[in-house]
């Protein structure tokens, strides 16, 4: 892939966006060594955040069984492997752990990483892997909103008291705490309004994946703007809760994902992909949130070329 001088490329926006990737997750088996030398690869070329799935198990979708690896334990070793991006789950389901317990795991790998952490949250969506693991999957907004407030309150430094139907705590406090004494950033990843309204009174972050807004500049503008509203309706100002676009590329035939004619990949050279990721940026997209077919360190470099053309 190389960057076209003549590729038609948006104006310039008043603000930078944000750009991250995402690592592979069960496209393909990968090993330690890999992840590692894709994020040094990432911080080298220039994106600023990178991210894992947080997910336990894949399977009954007609494809073989597939799992990645445990996603805090990864974010810490990437914690120790780059200096500078920001990391986190994308997104962390609240019904893995305790949400207190989750919470203490953030912290820790945020401290490994010098404060670099953003805690994503979600309720979860993939039933089989509750099951197999002996999770409950029964009333999960109820069980996150339980979970948010829990969270919300000790990695803001406070603390917890909480009598629940699900989830209970006792005084929970997150100690030691953030080196900067600041809270740790908050996304919630989901289109949901009640998850939404549950969430916006205090999330710093909102993120959507491709398929639920088409991979489309206008179907992100679309979800941004009920989030403002929704954001405005809490007593927040809607530009304080920063957006974060998830945004399928392929490199040539790519091949590690299937293609969804609902919300088709980017294709095509630098200058082009860099242009249609500036017209995210244009539709208010504070982060963009590369996710890669196929996703190799090859891809990770020549992706550089597109964050040389923004």
């Amino acid at each position: 892939m190389s960057a076209d001088p003549a590729d038609s490329v948006a104006p310039a926006r008043s603000r930078r966006t944000r750009l991250g990737i995402q690592l592979p997750e069960v496209e393909r088996l990968v090993r330690w060594p890999e992840y590692a030398s894709m994020a040094r690869a990432a911080e080298e070329v220039g994106f600023d955040s990178v991210w894992v799935g947080d997910h336990l198990l894949y399977r009954g979708d007609g494809r073989p069984e597939r799992g990645p690896w445990e996603a805090f334990t990864l974010l810490a070793s990437l914690a120790a492997v780059t200096e500078r991006v920001l990391l986190g789950p994308l997104v962390a389901c609240t019904g893995f752990h305790p949400p207190a317990v989750l919470a203490k795991m953030a912290s820790t790998v945020d401290e490994i990483s010098g404060g670099r952490l953003v805690l994503g949250l979600g309720a979860g969506w993939n039933r089989s892997e509750f099951d197999a693991f002996g999770i409950p999957y029964d009333r999960r907004v109820d069980r996150f909103e339980e979970a948010w407030t829990i969270i919300a309150a000790i990695a803001a430094g406070g603390r917890s008291t909480l009598q629940g139907r699900w989830w209970q705590t006792d005084d929970a406090v997150l100690v030691p705490p953030r080196r900067d004494g600041g809270g740790i950033p908050l996304m919630v990843g989901s289109n949901g309004e009640r998850m939404l309204r549950i969430t916006l009174p205090a999330a710093s972050a909102w993120n959507t994946w491709f398929t639920e807004f088409a991979n489309t500049a206008e179907g992100f503008a679309a979800r941004s703007e009920r989030v403002s509203g929704l954001a405005a309706e809490a007593g927040r100002e809607p530009s304080d809760v920063l957006r974060s676009a998830c945004v399928l590329v392929r490199l040539g035939d790519g091949g590690e994902r299937p293609h969804d004619p609902a919300a088709p990949a980017i294709t095509g050279s630098g200058g082009v992909i860099a242009a249609r990721l500036r017209e995210l940026a244009d539709a208010g997209a504070d982060e963009i949130i590369v996710v890669c077919d196929p996703i190799t360190e090859v891809s990770i470099r020549a992706l550089g070329e597109v964050i040389s053309a923004l």
